[in-house]
Formats: C-alpha cells, structure tokens, sequence
C-alpha cells in the first residue's frame, strides 16, 4: 500500500514537474499526425535552420535570467544590428545603396562593428541594472524604446526614407543562407554558426569563473556578495555577452532574409524568455542549462512551423504561444515556490 501511495506521489511530482513538456509533446504529437508529411528532412532542416538564430538569443537571455535579471530589449537590438551591418553589406551595384560611396567592406567588419554596439548596450544594460539597482524589467523596458527611437532614426533615411534595406552583397547573403552539401541535402551555415556559439556557452557557463558566479549570484546575490563575487562586475559581463551575442544574431538575420527593417527583432525578447521558461531556466535564477535552453528553443520552433505548416492562422498561434508562456511561468513559479 506504501509501494503504491509511493508511486502515485512520484508519478505526480514527476508530471507536476514536466507538465509542460506533456503539454507541447501532445501538440506536437496532433500536428504529425495531421500532417505526416511535416516529419520531411527540408522541413527538419528549415526548423534547425530557422533556429539558429533564435539559439543564439536565448543563449543570451539565458545567462541574464540565470541572474534572476531579465532583458525586453534583445528584440530591438537584433533589430539595430540588423539595419546596421545590411546598410554596410550592401552590393556595389546597388542602386538604392545607404552609403553610395561607400567601397564594399570585407564581411567581418560590419558584422563586428554591429556586435561592438548591441555589446556596449548590453554593458549599459548591466550598468545601470547593477551599480543604479534599477529593477531590470524597468531599465531594459526604457532601453527596449530607447533602443528602437535610434534604429528608425537610422533606418528612416533621406532620400530613400522608410524603406527595407536591400540590395545585400553576396558574400553577406552565402555567409546567412548558404550551407555544406551533404548528399541531396544541405546543412545550413546558420546551424553551424548556432552550434559554435553553443560550445562557447557551455564551456564558459560550466568551466569558467563567470560561469560559477553568474549561478552564484541568481541563487544568492548576498551570499555571493559575502564569498567575494564582484557581483557588479559579473552581472555587467553577462549583459554584455548577451548583447554581442544579439548583435551576432542580428547580423545573421538580415543575411537570412536577405533585407532589414526597423522592426526585424520584434518580440524576439518574449520568444527568447519563453524557450529558455519551457527549457528549464528558472525566472527566479540560479537554475539553467544550455541543453535546456537549445530544447525550449527548438520545440518553440517546431510548433511555430507545425502551426503554419497546417495553415492555422497567425492569430491563434499568437493565442497558442501566448497560453504556453503562461503556462511555463505559472508552474516555474510553482516549482519555485515549493522548494522556500
């Protein structure tokens, strides 16, 4: 009779700990049998495709929540870094060119230049959430509205105004779009580049002494404090490496699409927060894993795609996506909340 009370109580806590990932496997699970034909090789690969930049965002906003911060700005910021490396990248012979002056540049350093800013706005970021104690919600709402004021200063520009930024060199375009053939298939660049900035995360979330404070401080900032961890400093660095890594992100999805606009990025921050909820990062800090942010991303993905593979409309999969943030969130804080 205990065996059986025993198994109950674990199988409960079991599916009280994961019932989101029930949740979006069932989903899942409706959208295949629907539509068999979405398990396809091209549209696997367009999913890892479409997820690479996503990864790189989340990797991002991961290390922030970990610190118990947050971050509404890394939407526009992919956006800034976007129009910034596109009005740099852009062909020779193109007739609308931003700069028509401007001799074609070699690939890197738009791409840098566009890290470099996002970087310093991340660093002003943890500045002002660290050394000012402004609440982060607070300090990155501001630099969210800040930060999309100076992107469509830039992009609205005479005597084009308000039009997307076209016109992409190729070499800009093969680094985003291209991929190495295997086979009758392509593995995209965009995956790659994913899967390295993946390694550079996990080495430095799991090897290094930033890494061990960044969990430090989410956990206990005081305790932190106490042991000897500049908290300061180290909140600063993860905002900055969450900045240059929107930066990288933006960059790759100008050349992905292949044009940018003042408002590429949007909401990007909400789909970033969200994978890295149903991934396992907690809201409350201290808790997260790279593993569990890259599966939050992809399940993110593979219903955004599912959903639009079978043609339910945009609104409902606002509707969907919006109930799933809830849900995650709800239970986060649940699982939170029991373990005080």
């Amino acid at each position: 009779m205990n065996n059986q009370v025993s198994q109950k109580t674990t199988v409960s806590k079991w599916l009280f700990n994961n019932v989101i990932y029930v949740f979006l496997i069932l989903l899942v699970v409706g959208i295949v049998i629907a539509s068999p034909d979405f398990l396809s090789v091209t549209n696997l690969i367009n999913i890892l495709s479409q997820s690479s930049s996503r990864i790189i965002i989340a990797l991002g906003m991961a290390g922030i929540l970990i610190t118990a911060g947050t971050d509404l700005s890394a939407g526009r910021m992919v956006g800034l870094a976007a129009v910034v490396s596109a009005s740099l990248l852009q062909a020779s012979d193109y007739a609308y060119k931003m700069y028509p002056h401007l001799h074609e540049l070699p690939l890197f350093v738009p791409i840098l230049i566009a890290m470099a800013i996002t970087g310093l706005i991340g660093v002003l970021n943890g500045v002002i959430v660290s050394k000012f104690h402004v609440p982060p919600f607070i300090a990155t709402l501001g630099m969210m509205i800040g930060v999309y004021g100076i992107t469509s200063i830039y992009f609205d520009r005479p005597p084009y105004g308000a039009q997307p930024i076209g016109g992409l060199s190729q070499k800009f375009t093969t680094f985003a779009q291209r991929g190495i053939p295997i086979g009758q298939y392509e593995i995209p660049y965009l995956v790659l580049y994913a899967i390295i900035v993946t390694a550079i995360i996990w080495v430095v979330w799991n090897k290094t002494t930033l890494g061990k404070n960044m969990y430090a401080i989410g956990g206990n900032p005081e305790a932190a404090k106490v042991s000897g961890v500049n908290v300061a400093r180290n909140i600063i660095i993860i905002y900055m490496i969450a900045g240059i890594l929107y930066g990288f992100s933006g960059t790759l999805e100008a050349g992905r699409v292949g044009s940018a606009t003042n408002n590429t990025g949007n909401m990007y921050e909400l789909d970033a927060i969200a994978a890295c909820v149903v991934g396992g990062v907690s809201l409350s800090g201290g808790i997260g894993t790279v593993p569990g942010v890259i599966t939050g991303v992809l399940i993110f993905q593979i219903i955004n795609y599912g959903l639009a593979f079978l043609g339910v409309s945009p609104y409902i999969q606002f509707i969907v996506k919006g109930a799933i943030i809830i849900v995650a969130v709800a239970f986060d804080m649940r699982k939170h909340a029991k373990k005080k």
